[in-house]
């Protein structure tokens, strides 16, 4: 399997160099990497001593990482802090914005072996820490044999991944690599038991620290303010076409509220074709200052959806009729309902029924079922019960970051 693997690995980056031209992404993902070694290697030469080594698939992870990140800078505030991400998206919204307590941010190479041996060489961190899953097993590997005490946390996992198949022992043995594992669930615990790794933690999930910490000191938005008094507002976060299509007989019928779209994709064609099937007025943030009549906005940028919910009465989040839910914790943080797509994958995304459990997400598969839940919603006694199970399921699972922290720390103490 592990030839199978380097094999597989080797091709795939000689094929992404080949038809890098193919798309932006893979272009970005091809051409941001070159120089990498010796960009880290200077970084290193101006950078000696300790160094905490994150890694992350993209920008979810690595808000998933940021409490953790935060709570290791305050305990050992002379730790360099590099985070590394495969995901072109992730890399180049976190490179153009000032990251809080991170040293520096890079690529991850293509996981073969040879890359990965020049990755930790030049990187010399003294400890590594994965989140949630994106398991590079090479990188992995050479870690291990120069003894980085490697943790991943946030983990959660599900019966059919790869490494609980009667086939997948190569992979157990990269799981096996861990120094710990911090698992958000008990189910991810028993699985990993279920391989005889043992090593394991249910310290819950970091995104309910982070979301609180965003909800209590959102970004101002003093240019909407007019916008988003006057009536109340329902928040769209990462609207696919399938959430639209649910979404825009309820506009068009419903008078009582205003709406904020921030759709998955900023594609300029598609948000006009939402805005040709729309009978209300409507306009996108770059077209700011909003007219009076505006009643539908469409954010145009990234990086402001988890602020915005700020404004909302109630949320919908979307994505679960498509490649996977959004995060809902974020507008839970705020202490209102959220809405969205029946979940195809329940295990991917356990928030969700979670949510469902506490009485504060509804799950919907078609439009009547989404105009009655607003309905309801529209309730005050209903309404108020709701927002306060959002309150109670946030702190009921804050703290993650704390609790990972404590084992990690051990580790660093000891060494």
């Amino acid at each position: 399997m592990k030839l199978i693997y380097d094999t597989a690995l080797f091709f795939f980056s000689r094929g992404l160099q080949t038809f890098k031209r193919a798309s932006p992404k893979i272009t970005a993902l091809v051409n941001g990497r070159e120089g990498l070694f010796i960009k880290l290697a200077e970084f290193r030469i101006k950078n000696p001593g300790k160094l905490a080594w994150f890694h992350v698939a993209s920008l979810g992870e690595y808000e998933q990482a940021k409490p953790v990140i935060q709570e290791l800078k305050k305990r050992f505030p002379d730790f360099k802090v590099v985070v590394s991400f495969f995901s072109p998206s992730g890399y180049e919204y976190a490179i153009k914005r000032p990251q809080e307590n991170v040293d520096y941010i890079t690529y991850l190479p293509f996981d073969t072996r040879s890359k990965a041996k020049k990755f930790m060489a030049a990187l010399k961190p003294d400890i590594g820490l994965f989140v949630k899953y994106d398991l590079w097993a090479n990188h992995i590997l050479e870690a291990k044999k120069r003894r980085i005490p490697l943790f991943l946390f946030s983990a959660s996992m599900r019966q059919n991944q790869i490494y609980f198949k009667p086939y997948g022992q190569f992979f157990k043995q990269v799981i096996h690599c861990f120094d710990h594992i911090c698992c958000q669930n008990t189910e991810t615990q028993r699985l990993l038991q279920q391989i005889n790794y043992h090593q394991t933690s249910v310290t819950g999930d970091t995104r309910y620290d982070r979301t609180k910490a965003i909800a209590q000191s959102p970004k101002s938005f003093p240019e909407l303010r007019d916008f988003v008094w006057k009536k109340n507002i329902i928040t769209v976060g990462s609207a696919w076409q399938e959430d639209m299509d649910l979404l825009i007989p309820l506009i068009n019928e419903s008078d009582k509220f205003k709406w904020i779209i921030a759709p998955h994709d900023i594609d300029p064609d598609k948000i006009a074709e939402w805005k040709s099937k729309i009978n209300k007025s409507s306009q996108k943030y770059s077209e700011l200052p909003l007219k009076p009549e505006t009643e539908v906005l469409f954010i145009d940028n990234i990086g402001s959806l988890s602020s915005l919910y700020q404004f909302a009465k109630i949320a919908y989040v979307g994505g679960a009729f498509g490649k996977g839910l959004h995060n809902i914790l974020e507008p839970i943080a705020y202490g209102i309902p959220v809405i969205f797509g029946k979940v195809k994958k329940s295990g991917k995304f356990p928030e969700a029924q979670i949510s469902q459990e506490y009485g504060c997400g509804y799950s919907v598969e078609n439009e009547q079922q989404l105009k009655n839940i607003v309905l309801e919603l529209s309730e005050d006694a209903h309404y108020l019960n709701s927002c306060q199970n959002a309150v109670r399921l946030v702190n009921d699972n804050i703290g993650s970051a704390s609790k990972i922290m404590d084992i990690i720390s051990s580790k660093i103490q000891q060494s």
